[in-house]
């Protein structure tokens, strides 16, 4: 197998990857990563001394490729499907790196803030991260009244990102009862079959993920 992903089936950020190889129809090794283990540290750290993931190495090409945007291109370009996920238009291909950076910073950047400050028990103020995304919730709800999709005619890396993010975040924060365009939006992306599988594979991990209730709530 010419690729191998370190990963973990819980992270918003990897799922995000996985969406991308799943939509190319890509062949890849799966290195489960756990953070809380040293020796798996350990791997990763040698990989991208930051010790974030996912981390994709490419054997045949002997590159190690790290952050889940700059992984997507790399595929994109070198592992192609039968639809690309970066535009070939310039103006379309912008638009989808627009999109794509704003679920990473604007939806999970907040979403991140929130379930960090739980799982250290800081009990922090949370208002601006919560503003930020009922701010990000107008924004896509006005973008997607007229489309399928958020950035041009067809799925994209900015919906790779945008599956994940508002996953998590609609068992954060809701989306508005009257915000039915992005609801809408939000549907199509969990019907996708390559956002299904990457939720059923992460379903044994949840109970890792301190909102584990609003999952099973929202998508039981």
């Amino acid at each position: 197998m010419s690729l191998t992903l370190y990963y973990h089936p819980l992270s918003s950020f990897c799922h995000k990857v996985l969406i991308a190889l799943y939509e190319h129809g890509i062949d890849f090794d799966r290195r489960i990563i756990d953070l809380g283990n040293e020796a798996d540290r350990t791997e990763l750290q040698a990989l991208w001394p930051l010790c974030k993931f996912p981390v994709i190495r490419d054997h045949a090409h002997k590159r190690e490729l790290p952050e889940s945007s700059i992984i997507i291109e790399y595929l994109d370009r070198v592992y192609p499907g039968p639809s690309r996920l970066i535009p070939e238009d310039w103006d379309t291909a912008l638009e989808a790196r627009l999109w794509d950076r704003f679920f990473d910073l604007y939806v999970q950047g907040p979403l991140q803030h929130i379930v960090g400050d739980h799982l250290r028990g800081a009990h922090g103020d949370l208002t601006q991260a919560r503003s930020m995304l009922m701010t990000a919730y107008g924004m896509l709800d006005h973008r997607m009244a007229s489309r399928i999709w958020v950035a041009g005619a067809d799925f994209s890396m900015a919906d790779c990102a945008a599956a994940p993010a508002l996953f998590y975040t609609s068992t954060l924060l809701p989306f508005p009862d009257d915000y039915q365009h992005l609801s809408a939006y939000f549907e199509r992306l969990m019907q996708r079959p390559s956002v299904q599988r990457v939720i059923d594979e992460a379903r044994p991990y949840f109970s890792l993920y301190p909102f584990e209730e609003a999952i099973a709530q929202r998508f039981r």
